[in-house]
């Protein structure tokens, strides 16, 4: 796999979900739970679509490959934010989920590649 491959998985997990925000307290929320992530680029040379499954608990997002990294969170009201990083490189998203879905927008750290996630919830 290429880096930009590579990156572009981690981004997949971030999606959901997408700098984390200081949201209240981290009590469970409506939203916890796995999430199957799909990531489609829209602008840049990076993977055209990718799927990743992503855990939500207690509002923090959180990937399970240690192959990267993860902070991310959604809020009550279903706004979400988180970053990704792995090997140097980084890529943000924002977005809402709302009942068992979401959407949002995400864009790599140095503006390479942007594109939009989808999320559905898988338990």
């Amino acid at each position: 796999m290429t880096k930009a491959g590579a990156f572009l998985t981690a981004m997949a997990a971030t999606a959901v979900l997408l700098t984390a925000a200081p949201f209240a307290a981290r009590a469970a929320n409506s939203y916890d739970g796995m999430w199957s992530v799909t990531i489609n680029t829209q602008s840049g040379d990076c993977p055209s679509s990718l799927r990743y499954s992503v855990r939500v608990a207690r509002g923090r997002v959180y990937a399970d490959d240690p192959s990267y990294q993860v902070n991310g969170s959604v809020a009550p009201n279903g706004a979400t934010r988180v970053t990704v990083s792995e090997k140097g490189k980084s890529a943000s998203g924002s977005g809402r989920l709302s009942g068992n879905s979401g959407q949002g927008r995400w864009r790599t750290g140095s503006g390479e590649c942007a594109g939009q996630w989808t999320a559905e919830r898988r338990s």
